[in-house]
């Protein structure tokens, strides 16, 4: 499990690349909210980024981090055909085992769009569990397939800058009804527009 807190960094192993800027309306109002509290703990899953570590932990926060999409696509998890269920028990055990802690903000990301159906939803399941009552989400769904995960780099305005981080492929694309479905264990949502080919939700545990 690559999961770690406070300012500690791992490197993913891949190339450098650009930073490319993405105006976010769900990291401007989530911005609000911890920059107005202090002592959260926060988890970030995606590919590491020393950026977000060194920004949150700035504010005054505990920063933990869990790369589950490379996990996922981990060769150890591969399916022999496709009739093989992916192993969902066994990678949520393995990979979402975060002892005692609860979070009062999660990262989320695009990573839903790599996974497995049927994964996509034990993950979700299973930070709903690890989540503060009135704790916050915030997550980024493709409205088309691509290719590349991209890492997600936080700055002061209104803005997050996206870099290619490994080879991945997107499996599915969900609409809106379908992200309400998802996350229909928590208490609400707010759904942002986009220009780009993403869209943002806030949600609220």
């Amino acid at each position: 499990m690559r999961l770690f807190g406070g300012s500690e960094s791992r490197g993913s192993g891949t190339k450098a690349s650009a930073r490319i800027p993405r105006p976010s309306s769900g990291w401007t109002q989530l911005q609000k909210s911890l920059r107005e509290q202090e002592g959260l703990r926060i988890l970030d899953i995606g590919p590491t980024s020393s950026t977000n570590i060194n920004f949150l932990t700035a504010l005054g926060h505990s920063v933990y981090m869990a790369n589950l999409v490379e996990d996922a696509i981990d060769p150890k998890w591969a399916q022999p055909d496709a009739d093989t269920p992916f192993p969902v028990e066994d990678f949520v055990r393995q990979n979402l085992d975060f002892g005692d802690r609860l979070f009062d903000t999660v990262f989320f990301w695009d990573v839903a769009d790599y996974f497995p159906t049927e994964l996509r939803a034990a993950v979700v399941n299973r930070i709903h569990e690890v989540m503060q009552p009135g704790g916050q989400l915030l997550a980024f769904f493709h409205v088309k397939p691509e290719s590349g995960l991209q890492r997600y780099h936080l700055r002061d305005d209104a803005q997050v800058d996206t870099q290619f981080a490994a080879e991945a492929e997107v499996r599915n694309t969900l609409t809106n009804r379908q992200i309400e479905q998802l996350f229909n264990e928590f208490t609400s949502y707010k759904f942002f527009l986009a220009k780009d080919n993403l869209r943002e939700v806030l949600v609220t545990r």
